[in-house]
């Protein structure tokens, strides 16, 4: 299986054609896409995003992840195998945090180039071909070589205190893991304090609460709201944390 997780959206060709050079090499390979909108250029809150939503995958799956903003610069095409799963993507942080908080991380370097390779979507041509090889046969010594580590390894806290994502519902998720919170502590956000509840049913419609969502991050929500729209909250938001009594 592949999984794919980008920023570029569901609007025009770049998702359609990046699945396409996957089913080139083989239409059999199954092809989720899990996000197509992780945060924009944003590699730093895509990478705090990510790490949570990746364990509900069986070991072998094949990660083809693309925030890519450096594309055709000096950023290296990397793989990266952390406990058994596969990541394909760009060498500029995108995979900081899975490397980090695996228990075994190898890395590779990509060297092999197809025949055309656009400057500006190495996602289709470079990255897709390579995600798709590793679904079909693992490792191929002749298209990249094994490296003791990647250049980006970026100095970030272990829990990112802002809002990295916002879904259709309005609700705000956090770069921060719930299980670092206590259910008495209260988080900050536009200078609105707020409190937890276990889940939407636990308080009265139209209310504020945080709580650890489904992925292990705190989200700040409203039942049968929007939180977005009740705090004016933008991505990057700064989250406050408040320690119980």
């Amino acid at each position: 299986m592949i999984v794919i997780a980008t920023d570029f959206g569901i609007d025009g060709p770049y998702l359609g054609q990046m699945i396409a050079a996957i089913y080139a090499q083989n239409n059999q390979i199954p092809v989720v896409t899990l996000f197509s909108d992780l945060p924009t250029y944003d590699i730093k809150a895509s990478a705090y995003l990510l790490e949570p939503h990746i364990n509900f995958f069986q070991q072998g799956t094949v990660f083809l992840c693309v925030v890519d903003p450096g594309v055709g610069g000096s950023r290296l095409p990397i793989v990266v195998k952390a406990d058994g799963r596969w990541f394909v993507g760009p060498d500029n942080g995108l995979f900081a945090m899975i490397a980090r908080r695996a228990k075994l991380v190898s890395y590779w370097v990509i060297s092999w180039l197809p025949d055309q390779l656009s400057a500006s979507f190495h996602g289709r041509d470079l990255f897709a071909p390579i995600a798709a090889e590793l679904a079909l046969s693992g490792v191929n010594d002749k298209h990249m070589h094994a490296v003791e580590q990647v250049t980006s390894d970026p100095s970030w806290p272990e829990d990112l205190s802002e809002v990295v994502y916002a879904d259709r519902y309005g609700n705000a998720i956090t770069g921060i893991r719930a299980l670092t919170l206590d259910n008495s502590d209260r988080l900050i956000v536009n200078g609105t304090e707020i409190s937890s509840a276990r889940t939407f049913s636990e308080v009265a419609v139209g209310e504020l609460f945080w709580y650890e969502n489904s992925n292990g991050l705190a989200e700040i929500a409203v039942n049968k709201g929007s939180a977005v729209a009740a705090l004016e909250i933008e991505l990057g938001a700064p989250v406050v944390r408040v320690l119980g009594t």
